[in-house]
């Protein structure tokens, strides 16, 4: 696996909420990785458990920005203002929760630098098509993504992966609505209307429990549901 040229950068946003028992090893991992040229963005949306201590004081000198939302408003809000900061030529989501490891980013990223794909998708189904994960998450998850590519065409294995990378000016130029897990679900319908070359690559998936501190939940995936049929079946993107 080579790292991505030098001359192209990298914008990595991480969306932060309550994340103090990671948070500086999510960025020490992401420093890691085999990227030359990255923009980190930070953004944490009202964080209460001390994670805003942590990054002020450990963290601030590793990164690139730190942004601060002055009330919780969810994933999708800070994607909404990461994005927004973001300079690099290709923009990459990664969580705070070390559930995806930054190393596998050039495989991720590549096809993007190489122009051979505007928008990848990293699967953590698409070779290792067993359980990932708990049971009841994995089958929401290919459910979600089944009714997804319904109304999309597309052949998606794994739409509600986090390792999403996009030209930067491709995702600048969505305007992004949900505030919390909708993004998932929202961004893929609104890019599958555009004319974009969009593919999917395998990465691998640690998953946390919610005694962890994973934050999905049962009415997450109805409101993915929601926004499946709400952003297939407007006009308006």
């Amino acid at each position: 696996m080579s790292a991505p040229k030098a001359s192209n950068t990298l914008s990595i946003v991480i969306p932060c909420f309550n994340e103090e028992q990671h948070i500086k090893q999510t960025v020490e991992k992401v420093l890691a990785s085999p990227i030359e040229n990255m923009e980190i963005i930070i953004v944490d949306d009202y964080s209460t458990d001390g994670t805003r201590e942590i990054l002020e004081t450990d963290v601030k000198p590793l990164v690139n920005k730190i942004i601060y939302h002055e009330k919780n408003a969810g994933k999708g809000a800070a994607l909404r203002t990461g994005f927004k900061s973001a300079t690099g030529d290709v923009v990459i989501v990664q969580d705070a929760d070390l559930e995806y490891d930054p190393m596998e980013y050039p495989k991720v990223v590549q096809p993007v630098f190489d122009d051979k794909a505007d928008i990848v998708y990293g699967s953590r189904f698409l070779e290792n098509k067993s359980v990932v994960g708990y049971r009841m998450n994995w089958l929401a998850n290919k459910f979600l993504t089944f009714l997804s590519n319904l109304f999309t065409g597309l052949r998606l294995t794994d739409m509600e992966t986090c390792y999403k990378a996009f030209k930067r000016e491709i995702i600048q130029s969505i305007n992004i609505e949900e505030n919390r897990f909708g993004f998932e679900p929202e961004v893929t319908a609104k890019i599958s209307k555009g004319n974009y070359r969009i593919i999917e690559v395998p990465i691998s998936y640690e998953p946390r429990t919610k005694e962890e501190g994973k934050k999905i939940g049962f009415k997450d995936g109805l409101r993915a549901i929601y926004c499946i049929l709400k952003y297939n079946t407007r006009r308006k993107v």
